[in-house]
């Protein structure tokens, strides 16, 4: 971790939060997702950088480290797209392989479909080939009290995470997330409610990684998280017969909640989603979760560099 270096990069009128190891020019971009940040790429930044590979993880914009944009509020995973090919600009890096977890995935795919050209291959964490928009995620097959549903209904989780400090925030949703189930809370309830203080963290998850995480929601807050996923992921980008024509891995973790998401597991595991992704290879791993890279990283890692090496050519 001591090697890993940080720096401030200039795009598009922000300051992003850029974390690197390694060197040379086959060039790792990792992608976080929500509640993480760069150092949710830990075991996987400096794997690859030991296999040869120059390895970046970024804060996006108004996570962490990196500044918040002005109007957080009217935010896209567009300005995500935007912004990581105006980093490879800045950082005269020409082509990238694109490592995304969670909502990361998504411009991870986003990118390698608008700007193929600039794209090697994409590992995805989690999330099958998913376009913004009102199908993304079928919120109205869920309950009621569906995390995401609850999330995208303005000031409903300021309001929650407010009553709390940022640390129990990130701490329950961490737990939560490590389930087997999506979070639902019932009417009288809201999402920090399902957590009984009393649960301990996952045990691949210290008190340590707590506080890192921690320590940069600090600064951010979650302003910009709730827009981008949650708010936003239900607006259509406006892109129409996508295609990723990069080489593919959507590595999964067979007890990911996002699983049990309405027609989710059926989509992930069709025909369908190659229609979009031709060159797509899909791995589950049994006792991987929603955290498949923290709780099972030396298995993803070998995963990932075999992909990398496969592609790298």
């Amino acid at each position: 971790m001591e090697l890993i270096k940080h720096t401030h990069v200039e795009v598009r009128g922000l300051k992003l939060h850029v974390a690197e190891i390694g060197t040379g020019p086959k060039v790792v971009l990792f992608l976080h997702g929500f509640p993480e940040i760069w150092y949710t790429w830990r075991y996987q930044m400096t794997a690859v950088a030991d296999a040869g590979y120059r390895a970046i993880a970024i804060d996006f914009r108004g996570y962490g480290l990196s500044e918040q944009p002005a109007e957080p509020e009217k935010g896209t995973f567009m300005d995500l797209v935007d912004d990581l090919v105006a980093l490879l600009d800045t950082l005269g890096i020409n082509k990238v392989f694109l490592i995304g977890k969670d909502f990361g995935s998504i411009p991870a795919y986003l990118v390698a479909v608008v700007h193929p050209e600039r794209v090697l291959g994409v590992v995805s964490l989690g999330i099958p080939f998913l376009l913004p928009g009102p199908n993304a995620v079928r919120n109205d097959l869920m309950p009621s009290g569906f995390y995401i549903t609850r999330w995208q209904e303005p000031g409903r989780a300021e309001a929650d995470f407010g009553r709390l400090d940022v640390k129990t925030v990130i701490r329950n949703i961490y737990i939560l997330f490590s389930g087997t189930e999506p979070p639902t809370a019932r009417d009288d309830q809201e999402i920090m409610d399902l957590v009984d203080p009393s649960t301990p963290l996952p045990p691949w998850f210290s008190e340590e990684d707590l506080s890192a995480y921690a320590s940069l929601y600090e600064k951010s807050g979650f302003r910009f998280a709730l827009q981008v996923p949650y708010r936003t992921l239900g607006i259509d980008c406006g892109i129409t017969d996508p295609k990723v024509t990069a080489p593919t891995l959507l590595i999964n973790g067979q007890k990911d909640y996002v699983l049990k998401f309405a027609g989710m597991e059926d989509y992930t595991k069709s025909e369908q989603q190659k229609h979009f992704v031709p060159d797509l290879d899909i791995v589950f791993l049994e006792e991987g979760n929603h955290f498949v890279h923290e709780k099972l990283p030396r298995q993803v890692n070998e995963l990932i560099i075999n992909f990398l090496n496969k592609h790298s050519n």
